[in-house]
């Protein structure tokens, strides 16, 4: 049995994406991680040794230059080992241009309790043109 929780969010970029979650309590800078796997190599990150590559990510807010961030994410995305979609907190102009020019979904302005109840490794639905996050949780 499955119980479905839909949250509210903010559209920065459009599309739709599903799978899951992967949480990171640290901002990220994509130039960090691995093109062929996905993997966060940045040492004393919150997901080191962990792969991006096809989850749906959620994290506070990019870090680095246009140029690391921007070359970060275009060679995931060149790798296919980009995240499906986004889900963050604070935009930041370098990772939201990143997101668009690789069509990549992101929103942020998630409903609060969102948080409390998503886990790492949890299913969801992100339709980031309707401004909507479905939360799947599997019930025993």
């Amino acid at each position: 049995m499955n119980r479905e929780q839909t949250f509210k969010c903010h559209k920065i970029c459009s599309g739709n994406a599903e799978g899951k979650t992967l949480i990171s309590e640290d901002d990220i800078c994509f130039y960090l991680a691995d093109p062929k796997n996905g993997k966060i190599i940045e040492k004393n990150h919150a997901l080191k040794g962990k792969s991006v590559a096809g989850r749906i990510l959620i994290f506070p807010s990019g870090k680095g230059s246009s140029v690391v961030q921007g070359d970060g994410l275009y060679m995931l995305k060149k790798c296919e080992t980009a995240p499906r979609a986004m889900i963050i907190q604070h935009p930041d102009t370098v990772l939201v241009t990143g997101a668009i020019i690789m069509k990549i979904p992101l929103v942020d302005g998630v409903e609060k309790r969102f948080y409390s109840e998503v886990e790492n490794g949890d299913f969801v639905r992100v339709d980031a043109d309707q401004g909507l996050i479905t939360l799947i949780k599997k019930e025993d």
